[in-house]
């Protein structure tokens, strides 16, 4: 599920709101109840949590994968 930012039209604070694609937008301020617009950014993609860096997912230990590869090309000769 995505994150929408919305603007009040009267106060003009901006907050992030977790909805789902199929809810509908919001339309009140949750501040001062005046109407709210969604504000498009362009990036939309947020990462976050492991997995999204190259060395999330590399061994630790560096001369274990040099063991690994070594003893697999060894047995495939």
């Amino acid at each position: 599920m995505p994150y929408y930012e919305y603007e009040c039209e009267t106060c003009k604070k901006r907050f992030e709101v977790f909805q789902s694609m199929n809810d509908e937008p919001l339309t009140e301020c949750p501040t001062c109840s005046s109407p709210v617009r969604r504000v498009f950014n362009p990036s939309s993609v947020i990462f976050k949590g492991s997995g999204f860096y190259c060395n999330d997912s590399k061994s630790k230990n560096p001369a274990a994968s040099q063991e690994k590869s070594s003893s697999s090309s060894s047995k495939s000769s």
